[in-house]
């Protein structure tokens, strides 16, 4: 019987057991988007707590496609001695950790950037601001963006990178029709909006060589009328293996999708609640011939070793459940089958847009509870 807690690979990355930790925007990078101290000790709690494969929070790899305050970047090779003091603490624990790369499109900040939002499509009814559709020679220079990253990663000693192509952002919004309304090669039939992710992934190889693990998370679908369906995007899932993706993490929605926005709010109380798109994942994993990583929902142990037994994914992944409690793997090895005591109500966020962090403010709360109970 597969064992959530043995030792795999995708490609030549070993992984000590199948949990993956989800790309989580942390709130502690400094407003360039360098690693600091404060991001180090998060990484490190993550492989403390024995997580199998730590991806790093969305790294913008240019300053036009910035999405969020204190946000990680590799836009500049300044950026690598930083980050080299992070992976190096992960491995110092035995851990492995890919950094995510990827452009925020219609929804970078431009309060932060100074620049216009980048669009594939000039929308009215996608974004409230104005944007700058891109052209086919931009196009062209944001691959090359996306693998100078890359190289940057490498040189930093990540063990591998994750291009991101889901939630709305700008690869995304390539895929997707709702977004994506082109008529040159870049648009259109779904091998032409493929075509800007096909290349990114293109230049990334070269950059990083033929033997580096490259990942890429895209959207089982983006659950908005006219967007990505989950027939679109198994079959651009299946090109991009083609390409040269090495593993795929599989998630849903955008920023504009509703109550299908990635990261839904709410307790998640029955196991038959938990994992947000395994239906889609089932279909992908039956196709695809890479590994198959499922974010969304994902809060008990048993629905892990059954989504792994059923063949619906390889891989489990989880963010804010990590959030509260970084020790969870470890807990779960060591014998204990309680569920995630995350309560899914995005106060973590909250949290971190005001400039403290992303952190769990419930168990902070309960801490400083504790605390003066304690003194009195």
């Amino acid at each position: 019987m597969v064992s959530l807690f043995e030792k795999t690979r995708i490609k030549a990355l070993e992984i000590a057991n199948r949990f993956v930790r989800s790309a989580t925007w942390e709130g502690r990078a400094t407003a360039d988007g360098a690693c600091t101290p404060m991001l180090v000790d998060r990484m490190r709690e993550l492989a403390q707590g024995e997580v199998g494969l730590i991806i790093t929070g969305q790294a913008y790899v240019r300053l036009d496609g910035k999405a969020v305050p204190w946000q990680l970047a590799l836009d500049g090779d300044e950026l690598v001695p930083p980050l080299h003091v992070m992976t190096q603490a992960v491995h110092d624990l035995k851990g492995k950790i890919v950094a995510q790369i990827a452009h925020a499109g219609i929804y970078a900040n431009q309060d932060l950037t100074g620049r216009p939002a980048l669009a594939v499509s000039r929308l009215r009814d996608s974004v409230e601001k104005s944007v700058r559709e891109l052209g086919a020679q931009e196009i062209e220079d944001l691959g090359v963006a996306f693998g100078q990253a890359a190289a940057r990663a490498k040189q930093a000693e990540f063990d591998g990178v994750q291009i991101h192509a889901a939630h709305g952002y700008l690869l995304n919004q390539f895929l997707s029709p709702r977004f994506n309304r082109r008529t040159d090669r870049y648009g259109g039939s779904r091998q032409n909006r493929a075509r800007a992710v096909i290349e990114v992934i293109e230049k990334v190889r070269g950059a990083v060589g033929p033997d580096y693990p490259v990942l890429i998370k895209m959207n089982s679908s983006d659950f908005l009328d006219k967007g990505l369906t989950m027939e679109e995007s198994l079959e651009m899932a299946v090109l991009f293996a083609g390409h040269g993706a090495d593993a795929l993490e599989l998630s849903g929605g955008t920023l504009i999708s509703g109550t299908h926005i990635p990261w839904c709010a709410g307790m998640i109380f029955e196991k038959e609640k938990e994992g947000y798109f395994k239906e889609a994942a089932r279909k992908f994993h039956e196709r695809l011939q890479i590994p198959l990583i499922l974010v969304g929902g994902i809060r008990s142990i048993q629905i892990a070793e059954k989504l792994v037994a059923d063949n619906v994914a390889d891989y489990v992944a989880m963010s804010r459940p990590l959030i509260r409690e970084p020790d969870l793997i470890k807990k779960w090895r060591s014998g204990y089958r309680g569920r995630a005591a995350c309560d899914s109500d995005n106060g973590c966020f909250r949290a971190g847009m005001d400039g403290k962090g992303v952190h769990c403010v419930v168990l902070e709360s309960m801490r400083k509870k504790e605390s003066i109970s304690f003194s009195d």
